[in-house]
């Protein structure tokens, strides 16, 4: 993927998934003059293993995280919507929430987790916001009679996606080169503290070289991130 889009939306699981998966991009994207928004959908507060700790105060702790994280990138909107850490379901509030984002955005691009995956296994809140992300875009962004009240009471008109470019897939088709913005992404994984605080340093930073190592290998780069991507009609 040589293009660089102008603009874009990232549909985020919980706080730190977009850094892991697809910062290097963001970074490279945004330095490029690219504007990404970030859509947050649960806040996080489950993702320990340390007790004496409420989810309340993980949540307060992962979103002052996510700030950090998106300051480091240069993501200037975060969109937050709050749903529990583990409760995301297929709910038509859900998509109407992502349908809103993508039609008052407009992105050429669309980020967010795969899906259909069969070889590892996948948190539940990564597979319903990747399967209703991509409803979201296809058809119900589109067509105006989805949520017609979009339209006609918050004035947001439909919106042809381009793409969507779906990270931790099995089949990926597209690698987008991150030399240039590995230490970048570094900082932004390292900035969710009660997310890698346990871990040694350099394991941290071994594990996000060497996926980068791995995905530039089948890039043809030294470094890359890798994504499936599925486009969209537009004209």
């Amino acid at each position: 993927m040589e293009e660089t889009p102008q603009r874009v939306l990232v549909v985020t699981p919980h706080p730190d998934d977009a850094e892991i998966w697809c910062g290097g991009t963001l970074a490279r994207w945004i330095g490029q003059g690219s504007e990404v928004v970030y859509v947050v959908c649960t806040d996080g507060g489950k993702g320990t293993d340390k007790p004496g700790i409420t989810a309340e105060e993980l949540a307060a702790t992962r979103d002052r995280e996510q700030t950090a994280a998106a300051e480091v990138l240069g993501v200037r909107e975060i969109v937050k919507l709050g749903y529990s850490d583990g409760e995301l379901d297929d709910t038509a509030d859900f998509r109407k929430h992502l349908v809103r984002q993508i039609r008052r955005v407009q992105p050429e691009v669309v980020m967010v987790t795969e899906p259909y995956v069969r070889s590892m296994v996948w948190h539940r809140d990564h597979r319903i916001a990747g399967q209703v992300a991509l409803d979201a875009v296809f058809p119900y962004a589109r067509d105006h009679l989805h949520f017609g009240e979009l339209w006609s009471e918050e004035g947001l008109e439909p919106h042809k996606t381009g793409a969507i470019l779906f990270w931790g897939t099995e089949q990926a088709n597209t690698f987008i080169d991150i030399g240039e913005t590995m230490e970048v992404k570094l900082a932004a994984v390292q900035a969710h503290r009660s997310q890698v605080a346990d871990h040694p340093e350099r394991e941290v930073v071994d594990y996000v070289y060497s996926r980068a190592r791995d995905a530039g290998a089948e890039g043809g780069c030294e470094y890359a991130e890798a994504f499936r991507r599925v486009n969209f009609r537009t004209g």
